[in-house]
């Protein structure tokens, strides 16, 4: 059974993590899916009736360090229930203990490439409900998708860009942590997230 999850496992996840999640799968009694991309989130956690037989799905289409981030994410999650079931909040401070001590062993450069793992090592000091809401980890992350994306802070002052529904907008400066874009077709302003992929036109 080992052999066969690490046969699956190794085309998604680094193989330097491979062994020790399959010991996890297997000693959790875990149902892992790998599903098809999901625009709404990046994996999912799902507790059985039962003692055993937890379900994990995470989306086949992330990069090898966001698919063991995110699988790492909803194994935490797994060991938050079987701890405290529904009592506690979904990512309070419980899940983030879990997490960040299931992490550990990964926190290094056979594992994760260094700007990766400097990211991970910050968002570790107080995680999030998704790796997507830091925009340095998203950014470092998505930087090793098949087809990298090109993010709002990449484009100089001025570009004109489009967003994924088709809307164009004209890159502004920065106000804390957002940049301040007019939609063309608006005159809107609008205040859009560094971590934003766009296309450019101009």
């Amino acid at each position: 059974m080992k052999a066969e999850y690490e046969k699956i496992l190794s085309r998604y996840i680094p193989e330097p993590s491979v062994g020790l999640i399959c010991e996890w799968i297997i000693q959790r009694g875990i149902h892992l899916t790998i599903t098809k991309e999901r625009s709404t989130k990046l994996g999912d956690f799902r507790p059985s009736e039962k003692t055993r037989g937890h379900k994990i799905s995470v989306n086949h289409n992330l990069n090898p360090y966001a698919f063991l981030l995110t699988l790492v994410h909803e194994i935490a999650h797994l060991e938050t229930w079987n701890t405290y079931k529904n009592k506690v909040k979904p990512h309070g401070r419980e899940w983030k203990t879990a997490f960040i001590g299931l992490m550990q062993p990964f926190l290094h450069e056979l594992i994760f490439p260094a700007e990766v793992l400097h990211e991970i090592r910050k968002y570790l000091n107080n995680p999030a409900a998704s790796s997507c809401s830091d925009h340095n980890l998203s950014i470092a992350l998505r930087r090793f998708d098949t087809e990298p994306a090109l993010f709002l802070e990449e484009l100089p002052e001025g570009a004109v860009f489009k967003i994924g529904s088709g809307r164009v907008f004209k890159k502004g400066e920065k106000r804390r942590k957002h940049f301040h874009c007019l939609e063309m077709n608006s005159a809107r302003a609008y205040l859009i997230s560094p971590a934003a992929e766009v296309t450019l036109i101009t």
